[in-house]
C-alpha cells in the first residue's frame, strides 16, 4: 500500500461510523459557494441604476466571479492536497465572506467587482468537497456522496435566482446575508470535518496561475467588447492575440513545471475529457439562459426582481428533487445516460423559448425543462469526471471538471453581451436562448458518442500518470 491510500486508511474511521453528516454538511457549503455565482444576475439593473454605472460594467459583477473562481478551482486543489481540504475549505469560505461584507458596503462599481472577486474563489470548494466525500465514503457509495454534493451546485445556481427576488432589489442585504451563511459554514467545517486530507508534495504553480488568469481575463474582455470596439479594431485582435500568447505561454510551462496548476494529461484524458466538454458546454447554457431569462423578463415584461425568482422557481425545486434522488438514479443508469439525458432537457429549455416566448407560461415550462435537465446532468458530472481515476486523482480531476463549467459559465456572459450588442433587442434575447439549445445539444451528443468510444478506449493501457481503474462509463 503506497503512502497516499495508507494515510487516506488512517483518515478514514474519524467519520466511518456515520459520515453523512458531514457530506450534508459539504453538499449545502458547495450550495452556498455556487449561489453567490448566480445571486446578482437580476441585481444586473439594480446595481446599473444605483451604482451609476453601465450595464456591461454592471455585467462585470458575474463575470468577475466566474473568472476568479476558474482560477481559484485548479489553484486552491492544489493547495488543498499540499496544506490539507479542510483547510483550504476553511480559507476559502473566509475570502466568501469578506468578499461579501465589501460586495454589501461598496460604494462603487470597483469595489463592487473587486468584492465579487473575493466571493468567486467559493467556486473551489465544490472539488475540495469531492475530495473530502471521497476519504469518508467506501467506494460503493461513492456514487451517492459524490452525487448529493454535486447536484447541490446545480440547486445553488438557481438558489441565488430565488433569493434575489426574495430581496426584492436590497442588494446591500443580499451580501449581508451572503456573508452570514459564509460565516456559519465556516462554523459547520470546522465543527463537521475533524480530520484533514493527506498532504501531498512539491509547491503551487504560481506563474502558471498568473498566465491562465491573463488567458481568460484577454479572452472574455475581447468578447465582451468586441461589438463595442468593432472586431476587426486593433484592439480587439490585440486582445485576443494577447489571450492566444498567454495561453500557448500556459501550456508549455504547465509541461515543463514538476507540479503543474493542470496536469496537462488530466486535460485531454480519455476517461475525463467526456465529462469536461460536458460541464464546459453544460456551464454555459445553464448561465445563459438564467441571465437570458432574467434580462428578457425585466427589459420587455417589466418584470421586478421578485418575479424573477418565480420565473426560476422550478428550476430550483427540480435541482433539489434530484440532487435528493441523485444517488437512487446513478444505481440504475450509468453517469453518461444522465448527462446525455438532462443535456436534451436543457436544450429543449433553450429551444422552447427561441421559439416561443409571449407568456408566462412559456417562461415557467422552460424553467422546469432547464431544472430537470441541469438537476440530472449535475448530479452524474460529478461522478463522471472521476469514476475511472485513481483516488489521489479525485481532487484534481473534480477540479478540471468544476474549472470547465466555471470557464462555461464565465464565457457565457461575454458571448451574451456581444450578442445583444449586435443584434439589439428583443432579438438578441432568441439569439440567445439559441445559443443555449445549441450548448446542451452538443453537451449531450458529445457525451453519447464518447461513452460509446469509451467502452473499447478504456480496455486499452492508459499513461500511468494519469492512474486509475478501467471501469466502463
Amino acid at each position: 500500500m503506497n503512502r497516499t491510500h495508507a494515510t487516506v486508511d488512517r483518515i478514514r474511521p474519524a467519520h466511518s461510523r456515520n459520515p453523512w453528516p458531514a457530506v450534508s454538511v459539504l453538499a449545502f457549503v458547495a450550495a452556498v459557494a455556487t449561489l453567490q455565482n448566480t445571486v446578482v444576475v437580476p441585481m444586473l439593473p439594480v446595481l446599473q441604476r444605483d451604482l451609476h454605472t453601465s450595464y456591461a460594467a454592471a455585467g462585470w459583477t458575474v463575470t468577475g466571479s466566474l473568472l476568479s473562481g476558474a482560477i481559484a478551482i485548479p489553484l486552491f486543489s492544489r493547495f488543498g492536497d499540499l496544506y490539507g481540504r479542510r483547510t483550504l475549505s476553511l480559507v476559502t469560505l473566509g475570502m466568501l465572506t469578506l468578499g461579501a461584507v465589501v460586495s454589501a458596503t461598496a460604494g462603487g462599481i470597483g469595489w463592487m467587482v473587486a468584492g465579487r472577486v473575493l466571493q468567486g474563489a467559493g467556486s473551489a470548494l465544490l472539488p475540495l468537497a469531492v475530495g473530502i466525500v471521497r476519504e469518508l465514503l467506501p467506494e460503493r457509495r461513492l456514487p451517492t456522496g459524490i452525487g448529493v454534493v454535486s447536484a447541490t451546485v446545480g440547486l445553488g445556481s438557481g438558489a441565488g435566482m430565488v433569493m434575489a427576488g426574495l430581496f426584492a432589489g436590497n442588494y446591500r442585504a443580499l451580501f449581508w446575508t451572503i456573508g452570514a451563511l459564509g460565516a456559519g459554514c465556516m462554523v459547520l467545517v470546522g465543527s463537521v470535518i475533524r480530520s484533514d486530507s493527506p498532504r501531498g508534495e512539491g509547491r503551487p504553480d504560481l506563474p502558471g496561475a498568473a498566465l491562465l488568469c491573463a488567458a481568460l481575463l484577454c479572452l472574455l474582455l475581447a468578447t465582451s467588447q468586441g461589438g463595442a470596439w468593432g472586431w476587426t479594431a486593433g484592439r480587439t485582435l490585440g486582445v485576443f492575440g494577447a489571450a492566444a500568447l498567454a495561453g500557448v505561454l500556459w501550456a508549455v510551462t504547465a509541461r515543463r513545471v514538476a507540479t503543474p496548476l493542470i496536469e496537462p494529461a488530466m486535460l485531454t484524458d480519455r476517461r475525463t475529457v467526456g465529462a469536461s466538454v460536458a460541464s464546459f458546454l453544460l456551464g454555459f447554457a445553464l448561465f445563459v439562459m438564467m441571465t437570458t431569462i432574467s434580462g428578457f423578463t425585466q427589459s420587455q415584461w417589466d418584470a421586478s426582481v421578485l418575479r424573477v425568482g418565480g420565473y426560476l422557481l422550478p428550476t430550483t425545486t427540480l435541482m433539489l428533487v434530484f440532487s435528493v434522488l441523485s444517488g437512487r438514479l446513478m444505481r440504475r443508469f450509468s453517469a453518461s445516460a444522465l448527462v446525455t439525458s438532462g443535456s436534451v432537457l436543457v436544450g429543449l429549455s433553450g429551444l422552447w423559448l427561441a421559439l416561443s416566448c409571449t407568456d408566462d407560461l412559456d417562461v415557467y415550462a422552460a424553467s422546469t425543462l432547464l431544472g430537470g435537465g441541469i438537476g440530472i446532468s449535475y448530479a452524474a458530472l460529478g461522478m463522471l469526471a472521476v469514476q475511472h481515476v485513481a483516488p489521489e486523482k479525485t481532487a484534481a480531476a473534480s477540479g478540471v471538471n468544476t474549472l470547465a463549467r466555471a470557464i462555461g459559465g464565465a464565457t457565457s456572459g461575454a458571448v451574451t453581451t456581444a450578442i445583444l450588442n449586435a443584434v439589439g433587442e428583443p432579438a438578441g434575447y432568441r439569439w440567445n436562448f439559441a445559443n443555449a439549445a445549441v450548448g446542451a445539444g452538443l453537451a449531450a451528443a458529445f457525451v453519447a458518442v464518447y461513452s460509446v468510444l469509451n467502452r473499447t478506449l478504456l480496455r486499452a493501457p492508459v499513461p500511468e500518470q494519469a492512474g486509475g481503474a478501467n471501469a466502463p462509463s
